[in-house]
């Protein structure tokens, strides 16, 4: 479905968008540190962003330029996330819009801005000029594999997708970069996501499409437990595509959310697999809830607990840390009734941890993709959750982060 190795796969893949990723010195190592995304063709925009109330500066600048409803640009940095640097911050980040408008010839309030990094140090805005103003320079359809790996911290590799659609049978693509590798949990991760169509869209049907997608999507993935401040998901859709505007949700909307929906699956996957020392990728289906809510809220506690991810780590067949989360995540919980599976091998059911085949279990535990079926036995609701293990060298990465 996704066209990974298409050579503009990502951003630049819909018509009418442009992408480059540049070094402009703010990373300490020296890579690719800003990027642009660009449509000549003004867009509906929407976005959503982290729940953490000591938000970012670039957070509280584009959430006002989302409330607009359209945009031109996204500009992007790593290695600084403007986070926790009061007036400061916020007059640095409105300066990237103002710099990025100036080159592109549109106005600031069409320009998201966003950060990922360190906490606390303040945007070497000279720096940042002088990449943003050549990023500009060097925007093209070839632009997205530099842009997504601008973006990048402690992630191993940029996370890209594209893939396309047929909507009232006109070919309609979408596009995405992505970050996110620590500091990651449910409300989103310090993550930027990136997404692009060429799809025409009714505005608030975009923003609808997107924040359900994220429910189920980013909202349902987790590193270590931990909120960022930074988090923004945004999605630009410029109708170069040329279909028949979709105003209602009929059966145009549908297709468009089903495709929007999936990329925000996979890259959810992906960010979670490459969590910072990750050596397992974990899918924690709950299934038999009362409400989509518990069976969520069951997924995290157990994607959150550090005994059951570094058993995993570890290839210890421990089952009983994985009931203990289910049984104290809040969610009223019949233990009689619930089963749970490691790889389709029973190893808690009726109230017991079953005895299993122990060479089955090392062969399921020795993968690096792991699935565990937990089944509540109390209704038809269910909820999907992506996660990792704990390693030694997560603890090494942040121990270090800023050293």
């Amino acid at each position: 479905m996704f066209n990974d190795n298409h050579k503009i796969a990502g951003v630049a893949y819909p018509q009418g968008f442009k992408a480059a990723g540049v070094r402009a010195g703010i990373k300490k190592n020296g890579n690719l540190d800003v990027a642009v995304i660009y449509t000549e063709k003004e867009a509906a925009v929407a976005g959503v962003f982290t729940k953490n109330l000591v938000a970012a500066a670039p957070v509280l600048v584009s959430k006002k330029i989302v409330a607009t409803g359209s945009a031109h640009a996204v500009v992007a940095n790593a290695g600084c996330a403007n986070a926790c640097t009061g007036e400061q911050g916020l007059r640095d980040a409105e300066k990237m819009a103002q710099i990025a408008a100036q080159e592109l010839n549109c106005k600031a309030d069409d320009v998201i801005v966003a950060s990922t990094g360190v906490i606390g140090p303040n945007l070497p805005m000279d720096k940042m000029e002088a990449g943003i103003k050549n990023a500009v320079q060097k925007l093209s359809r070839e632009g997205s594999v530099n842009a997504g790996n601008a973006i990048i911290t402690t992630d191993t590799y940029s996370k890209a997708c594209a893939t396309e659609v047929e909507i009232g049978g006109v070919e309609v693509r979408f596009g995405a970069i992505a970050k996110g590798s620590g500091m990651i949990r449910p409300d989103m991760a310090t993550m930027l996501c990136f997404i692009t169509t060429d799809a025409d869209i009714d505005q608030k049907l975009l923003q609808t499409a997107l924040s359900d997608a994220t429910e189920v999507s980013f909202n349902c993935m987790s590193v270590d437990g931990d909120m960022s401040t930074n988090d923004t998901v945004v999605v630009l859709a410029n109708g170069a595509a040329g279909n028949k505007k979709i105003v209602t949700k009929d059966d145009d909307y549908e297709k468009f959310f089903a495709t929007l929906k999936n990329i925000c699956i996979e890259l959810a996957k992906r960010i979670a697999a490459d969590g910072e020392g990750a050596t397992k990728f974990l899918t924690i289906n709950v299934m038999g809830a009362q409400t989509f809510a518990d069976a969520k809220r069951v997924g995290m506690s157990v994607a959150n607990s550090p005994l059951v991810k570094t058993a995993f780590f570890g290839q210890d067949p421990n089952p009983g840390r994985t009931i203990c989360a289910v049984g104290y995540s809040g969610v009223q919980v019949a233990p009689e009734k619930i089963s749970i599976q490691f790889g389709g091998l029973t190893v808690y059911k009726a109230g017991l941890v079953t005895k299993f085949d122990e060479e089955a279990m090392r062969k399921i535990l020795a993968a690096h993709d792991i699935v565990v079926d937990i089944d509540l036995g109390l209704g038809d609701a269910q909820a999907t959750i992506y996660t990792c293990d704990l390693s030694f060298q997560y603890v090494k990465i942040n121990a270090d982060y800023t050293t």
